[in-house]
């Protein structure tokens, strides 16, 4: 008996990156402008409870619930004062970030949700609950903003 083979194209799967991978057969000009920034910071992790928040540590800074089953679902940051707009920075909650330099774990995209005690500076916050047993400090962390 023979099978045909199926007209679905094979996609190749890469892991991710930032800035995106340009193909190698590009034919068009790319502007200078084009690239998305990056900044480097450093990047923790912190569980919605009282000594790493405030008072009410289900609830993020821009008024978001966390799920207190699985916080880690929900793929938020805090980002230090001195990057948020509020303070004159140029990211503000709801915008997307582009994390790299972590793990293949925590790198990825994520949400802003909330924000830092303000005696931290260009750094990230990664939210996840006690039981996702993640714990550390990572430098040279690279975001990027997303349009």
């Amino acid at each position: 008996m023979l099978k045909a083979e199926s007209p679905a194209p094979k996609i190749e799967e890469k892991p991710l990156s930032w800035p995106p991978e340009e193909p190698a057969n590009n034919t068009y000009p790319v502007s200078e402008s084009s690239t998305t920034p990056t900044l480097t910071v450093k990047a923790s992790v912190y569980h919605p409870e009282p000594g790493q928040t405030d008072s009410t540590p289900y609830i993020t800074a821009d008024g978001s619930r966390i799920n207190k089953h699985n916080p880690k679902k929900h793929r938020w940051i805090a980002v230090s004062r001195d990057l948020h707009s509020k303070w004159g920075g140029s990211i503000e909650f709801g915008d997307s970030l582009w994390v790299t330099g972590i793990s293949e774990e925590l790198d990825g995209l994520y949400v802003v949700r909330d924000v830092m005690n303000r005696r931290m500076h260009k750094q990230i916050d990664i939210l996840v609950g006690r039981k996702d047993r993640v714990m550390g400090l990572w430098k040279n962390v690279q975001i990027a903003k997303l349009d």
